[in-house]
């Protein structure tokens, strides 16, 4: 199933509205294995947004647009799709009564615009909309399929979540399987991501796809089969090639965050850890504390950017600051036995490096990053040299930082 998205609203044409629809419903189409080939971004009008809707249908198996389900006269995508698949509008006495329902129960007498929110092309499976009062709609002509979402994030993700998603996957040709794993690395660029893996490149099914972020590097293994056990195996003996390649660079898997394992195990064991930070700036209590119960494991952390507080409330030597500098594998070994000191906590992770863009020497380049451990049974410490920009070195510290901890873990 290809998919085309299709986002109504002059709001995002001008910049006014930032468009998170087109990342969410990306990210959670791949993950459904649903292949996205495009998207369009359309104002408010009518001839516009038919153009759009042909185009679609001319290329993609399923379009799905979001926004112009309203009750003013700009909201227009049920019209325009109407008119398009020359369907007549009726108006949907189940839906009427529920949009009412709602208004009643906000002590609120529903608005008589509000009742084009009800009309509908003849055909259409309502989707309910359970946060708002525009519902969706589900077009099949054809063998085409047209989803329309309402514009608010809220209601649009818990339509598509509760409701559109398992209709889609239930029309997903039988008889075919696709099964994935997602590798997430740091530390490493793409191309020598590629250099590695360069003996398994090349294959179609199963086959291997990269994806290059600010401080992260995604490989995807990939496969389809007769069924979800032959797919499931072909990702498997391919991953497995993928995993010895590039072990020392993997720190997470698929859709689940480094920061939520290291939660997990620090839980599990009882454990609590606390941060010193120069180049990240806070960033790693900041994923730490992202999660909710952080108090059971996060004790807190000190942001030591200048070497002054490095020396006054981390402990570190002058003389070793002065001897090799702030960004070495002594001032970080100092940085995190001092923090795990000063808050007598199991774990003490220390983070010191050059961000950039200024900073940088000859034997100091942009991207050197040293990061430590420190436990009850030693300290151990690693050097890292990030690629990028200085937002890509901060997120690669903060990615490799927690995988560090995240493998200690593992292995107590």
């Amino acid at each position: 199933m290809k998919a085309e998205l299709i986002f109504s609203g002059s709001e995002l044409l001008q910049g006014r509205v930032l468009n998170t629809h087109a990342q969410y419903l990306g990210r959670r189409l791949f993950q459904s294995d649903i292949e996205v080939g495009w998207h369009v971004t359309v104002g408010d009008n009518l001839a516009h947004l038919k153009q759009a809707v042909r185009q679609a249908l001319e290329r993609a198996d399923l379009v799905l647009i979001t926004g112009g389900l309203g009750p003013t006269t700009d909201d227009l995508t049920k019209d325009a799709v109407a008119e398009v698949l020359g369907l007549q509008m009726v108006l949907d006495e189940k839906s009427l009564a529920d949009i009412k329902d709602l208004f009643a129960k906000r002590g609120m007498s529903m608005p008589e615009s509000n009742t084009r929110q009800a009309i509908f092309p003849v055909g259409a499976t309502i989707l309910p909309n359970k946060r708002g009062t525009a519902p969706g709609a589900l077009i099949e002509k054809a063998n085409k399929i047209i989803a329309l979402l309402p514009g608010p994030p809220h209601e649009m993700s818990a339509m598509f979540e509760d409701t559109l998603l398992p209709m889609l996957l239930e029309r997903l040709v039988s008889g075919t399987a696709i099964r994935h794993k997602v590798f997430k690395l740091s530390g490493i660029s793409e191309s020598a991501v590629q250099d590695l893996l360069k003996d398994l490149d090349g294959q179609v099914n199963p086959g291997i796809t990269y994806l290059a972020k600010p401080g992260e590097i995604q490989v995807r293994v990939a496969a389809h089969a007769a069924s979800a056990e032959q797919a499931e195996k072909m990702v498997a003996e391919l991953s497995e090639k993928v995993q010895s390649q590039l072990e020392e660079h993997i720190y997470g898997y698929d859709g689940e965050a480094v920061e939520q394992v290291v939660a997990r195990l620090l839980l599990q064991k009882g454990m609590f850890i606390s941060t010193a930070e120069s180049c990240t700036g806070g960033l790693i209590g900041a994923r730490l504390t992202d999660l909710p119960g952080s108090s059971g494991y996060f004790m807190g952390g000190v942001i030591a950017y200048s070497n002054e507080l490095k020396q006054s409330i981390l402990g570190v030597a002058p003389e070793l600051l002065e001897q090799h500098g702030a960004v070495s594998e002594e001032t970080a070994i100092a940085m995190a036995e001092g923090v795990r000191k000063l808050t007598g906590t199991s774990l003490g992770l220390a983070v010191t490096g050059i961000a950039g863009p200024d900073g940088a020497t000859t034997t100091k380049p942009r991207g050197l990053v040293y990061i430590a451990l420190a436990a009850a049974d030693g300290t151990t410490c690693r050097k890292f040299q990030f690629p990028g920009e200085r937002f890509a070195v901060r997120r690669g510290t903060v990615n490799a930082a927690l995988s560090m901890v995240n493998q200690y873990l593992k292995v107590r």
